[in-house]
């Protein structure tokens, strides 16, 4: 009896220590990142996922207009390139 006691919790508690170890953790990180993507306002400063620095132009539902360089050219991104904002 015991023998099949343990069959039985030692997958459940590798489930569950798998859950709290990964799977949640990345779930905190994504949600933040959305929330973050969500609140870009004009004038942000941010690094692309790709590396590139620049100052939000506009924002619109899907894409953001960065601003990068001394000449100031106008980049468009998706919002899911948006790796950080540097100045929050």
């Amino acid at each position: 009896m015991p023998a099949n006691l343990i069959n039985i919790v030692m997958p459940i508690s590798f489930i569950v220590i798998f859950y709290f170890l990964l799977i949640r953790p990345q779930q905190k990180k994504d949600k933040q990142l959305k929330e973050m993507r969500g609140s870009l306002k004009v004038g942000d400063e941010v690094v692309t996922i790709g590396g590139l620095v620049g100052k939000v132009f506009s924002v619109s539902e899907e894409m953001v207009t960065v601003e990068v360089g001394g000449d100031r050219t106008k980049l468009h991104v998706e919002k899911w390139a948006i790796g950080k904002v540097k100045n929050k």
